[in-house]
């Protein structure tokens, strides 16, 4: 046996059958830029963001083994670093160049905030270095449908979704800098920057320290409340606690209130993620409570 040395993403021991078939795809696998926007598109459109581990007293397991038996076998969703370790060990198998990178989600806030987003660097095989990459996001929950090309600038329509991808800026003009890239998301109200990264290269290692902090700081948003988003062309449904949104490409939206004992049925519903028996009554002590 070889001796693991946390480098690349183990895509030896993916399940490559079964992942196919739990996000619907059959076509074309071949690593090109076409399969890359349909796995891409297929994954976001299937599997669920979701925190409910956490409300549910369990600790969020990165190993390979543990987030296929979760987002692909139960199948269940979960958080970026779990996303993003399933989704890059397919793409390794297929035979494309993948670099984790993390970023420091915003949403237009303003001031440093932590690295806490797992975001992937892709590039087909013997791409030459002189054409853009792609940028792939399958874990935020809240698209892109589809991959961005790394160019300055570009602006791209997904289904009446509207993405953009720039050059970042940087305040601190007394040190030096990292070259960086923003991320923006179209709403109701204009542009807004979602999150900020370096392209500077993660590990798995890596994830493992921010899934820590993330999965068990009492200060860290997913600690406190259920969080769980499911995208698609032309819906955004977002669980915030006991708040239900759904948002469309147009920016009109929905809200309604929920009892902690509608969860159950809404996250069947909503998101597809159907809890164990047990699993029941555990979510609803912790909202209660």
């Amino acid at each position: 046996m070889t001796e693991d040395l946390g480098y690349g993403w183990q895509g030896d021991l993916i399940d490559l059958p079964a992942y196919l078939k739990r996000i619907g795809h059959d076509g074309d696998l071949a690593p090109t830029d076409g399969t890359l926007r349909a796995l891409h598109r297929a994954h976001t459109t299937t599997i669920p963001f979701e925190n409910l581990e956490i409300m549910l007293g369990r600790p969020v397991d990165l190993s390979l083994d543990a987030v296929q038996a979760k987002l692909v076998e139960r199948p269940r969703g979960g958080y970026c670093f779990e996303h993003n370790r399933l989704f890059a060990a397919v793409l390794e198998k297929l035979g494309y160049e993948v670099t984790a990178m993390s970023g420091r989600v915003t949403l237009g806030a303003r001031g440093t905030r932590p690295s806490t987003h797992a975001l992937l660097h892709v590039r087909p095989p013997g791409r030459s270095r002189d054409e853009p990459a792609w940028l792939c996001d399958v874990g935020f929950g809240a698209g892109p449908l589809e991959p961005l090309r790394f160019r300055d600038g570009e602006e791209v329509e997904q289904d009446g979704w509207g993405f953009r991808l720039q050059k970042g800026r940087t305040v601190a003009t007394w040190s030096p800098v990292t070259v960086g890239w923003e991320l923006h998301q179209r709403g109701p109200d204009g542009w807004v920057q979602r999150h900020t990264f370096a392209t500077n290269e993660t590990f798995r290692i890596d994830f493992d320290v921010l899934n820590h902090y993330v999965s068990t700081s009492p200060r860290s948003p997913f600690t406190t409340r259920p969080f769980t988003q499911k995208f698609s062309s032309d819906a955004l449904h977002v669980l915030d606690g006991t708040k239900l949104t759904t948002t469309r490409p147009d920016g009109t939206a929905e809200t309604r209130a929920l009892t902690p004992e509608e969860l159950p049925e809404t996250l069947a519903t909503y998101f597809g993620i159907v809890l164990e028996a047990e699993d029941v009554p555990r979510l609803i002590t912790f909202l209660r409570r």
